[in-house]
């Protein structure tokens, strides 16, 4: 199974984040969708697993989860939004992670890519795909793209997209 994963698209999805993602057998989003137009046309697109995000309004909390968990090839991934970093995670997300035992976890919200192992929590994998929108610190603009095949995780790439529209006021 071929996975996209982005975060923080903040009201954008554009032709170059459907051109990546059009290998993909399920998108998967970290939140700060940005409005239900970006959901809508995820779902449109490909099977989409997501959950809500900090600035996400009424209408997408109502239909996605503040967390979700879920099993795939055997894979066991916890997704929230804000959830820290191995192994500053949030009070929240510790107790998730003691919970459910992921082993992926999957967060958004710091507009930052991160990839990293966990060796305190069983080697558990910390993905944050970045940001895909244009608001926020970052410069480019990123996601991930991997495939899952028989309960392990193969070749992850990360994708950059042009920068991000910055403008300038005057």
């Amino acid at each position: 199974m071929k996975i996209g994963l982005l975060s923080d698209t903040h009201g954008l999805v554009d032709d170059a984040i459907f051109h990546y993602l059009k290998e993909c057998d399920e998108i998967w989003h970290a939140g700060d969708i940005g409005n239900p137009d970006v959901l809508d046309k995820l779902k449109s697109f490909k099977p989409l697993r997501a959950v809500y995000g900090n600035i996400d309004g009424h209408e997408i909390r109502q239909e996605l989860k503040e967390v979700n968990f879920f099993t795939v090839e055997g894979l066991k991934i916890l997704m929230m939004h804000i959830g820290g970093y191995p192994p500053h995670y949030n009070t929240s997300a510790l107790k998730l992670l003691s919970e459910t035992q992921p082993d992926i976890f999957i967060c958004g919200h710091s507009h930052i890519l991160r990839i990293s192992r966990d060796q305190t929590r069983n080697n558990l994998l910390y993905l944050n795909p970045g940001a895909c929108g244009n608001h926020g610190f970052h410069i480019v603009r990123t996601l991930i793209r991997f495939t899952i095949e028989s309960g392990t995780i193969k070749n992850p790439e990360v994708i950059e997209l042009y920068p991000r529209m910055i403008s300038s006021k005057k």
